[in-house]
């Protein structure tokens, strides 16, 4: 049995007597341990895809089981990174990783092991340091490290990033790579990340999903990655199967919209 299962979603928009149809017949298991990205052009229906994993959206047809219970609803089993960060401005780092903590385990840990467990996070994300700062005094890609660490301490059994390094600098975003990339290898989580970057989608999955131009998109095509682990940045760079894939990811981007600049 599929770990996660997408199993033949599609989802229509209605406004009025106008319908769009954004998403057609999309079929997608992911197994266990495994990083999956989904790339494709703007309005391909990536983050509704996610959302609908997520269970902020219901899908129209067809849904997503996750260990073989459907998935239509949130809950702490799926927790989301979004491209903003959306940490609570008031609260202080420690703070806003402590309301999911307080959510899921409140019952089932102490205050202590929850405290614990939320400074074990933040270490996670090397943000121990920060623990009383408010989002306001941190850099953006802190504030990252802060969202993913929140999303990590309720223990989902599958991490969605919805484009997590979108808004940051390259180097920011390179060094938020490789700690995801850690992290995914010290922890063994299961992700699906949306990205409309090639390199990124290279580096960090085992498999891409390529996504065809909405309206109705489809799954275009999967790739596997067979780079093994761990992976280093700069080795990869002259690494004749990394430049492959990166290749064939930019060749799919192309053929679907040849006037997108897709890297």
């Amino acid at each position: 049995m599929a770990y996660l299962k997408i199993d033949h979603v599609d989802k229509v928009f209605s406004r009025g007597n106008r319908e769009t149809e954004v998403l057609k017949d999309i079929v997608l298991t992911v197994e266990k341990g495994e990083y999956v990205s989904i790339i494709g052009h703007s309005g391909c229906g990536k983050s509704t895809l996610l959302n609908i994993v997520a269970g902020l959206t219901p899908a129209t047809q067809g849904g997503v089981l996750l260990e073989g219970r459907e998935v239509n609803a949130p809950g702490p089993d799926r927790a989301v990174v979004f491209q903003n960060h959306s940490l609570l401005p008031w609260l202080s780092s420690y703070d806003n990783v402590k309301l999911g903590v307080d959510k899921v385990f409140g019952r089932t840990k102490s205050r202590a092991e929850r405290h614990d467990w939320v400074m074990h996070n933040l270490d996670l994300v090397q943000m121990g340091h920060a623990r009383d700062k408010r989002p306001s005094e941190i850099s953006g890609g802190m504030k990252q490290r802060i969202g993913i660490a929140r999303a990590l301490a309720m223990e989902p059994k599958v991490l969605l990033l919805d484009e997590p390094f979108g808004a940051l600098d390259a180097l920011t975003r390179a060094h938020l790579q490789d700690s995801v990339m850690a992290l995914h290898q010290k922890l063994g989580n299961t992700v699906l990340m949306i990205t409309h970057d090639v390199d990124e989608a290279v580096l960090l999955s085992d498999r891409i999903v390529m996504m065809t131009n909405g309206p109705s998109a489809r799954i275009g095509e999967v790739l596997d990655v067979p780079l093994p682990r761990p992976r280093k940045r700069l080795e990869l760079a002259a690494n004749a199967t990394y430049l492959k894939c990166r290749q064939r990811v930019l060749e799919f981007l192309y053929e679907r919209h040849r006037y997108v600049e897709a890297a």
